[in-house]
């Protein structure tokens, strides 16, 4: 079952829902992945994820999240929801990162191990991206 979390005062501007789902997650510092790690969703939202993980994230770091979608893609194919955002806040069994950028990808059938530092080449980009349009703010 799905419920919104409504805890009071709400520092948050949209609403996140209680989903608990596998999550795998990527850190990159300087084009290189740095850290990864399994956990669970704890919530989501359109602005942002909080998720278990194994020991604290870096505050302000870019990261990829994969998560298991709890429906199937044409009633008999897995998909996972794939986040790309930065570390909000950490403890040494939790984190928040925002939702800067999402897609939806089908999931292989038999679940894939995470190599020990796996390089990513769309998170990589994806932190281009996001490096290019600071210099482009810092400048204007």
């Amino acid at each position: 079952m799905l419920r919104i979390e409504t805890k009071q005062p709400n520092r948050r501007h949209k609403l996140r829902f209680a989903l608990q789902r596998e999550v795998t997650y990527k850190v990159l510092e300087d084009d290189v992945v740095v850290d990864s790690g399994t956990g669970k969703t704890i919530n989501i939202g359109s602005g942002g994820v909080a998720f278990s993980a194994a020991q604290p994230l870096k505050p302000g770091a870019l990261l990829q999240l994969a998560i298991s979608w709890p429906v199937l893609l044409n009633e008999g194919c897995s998909m996972r929801l794939v986040v790309f955002g930065r570390v909000l806040r950490s403890s040494t069994d939790r984190a928040a990162c925002t939702v800067d950028k999402y897609e939806f990808r089908t999931q292989a059938r038999i679940p894939q191990a995470i190599p020990a530092v796996p390089n990513d080449f769309m998170l990589r980009r994806w932190a281009g991206n996001v490096r290019k349009e600071s210099a482009r703010a810092a400048s204007a």
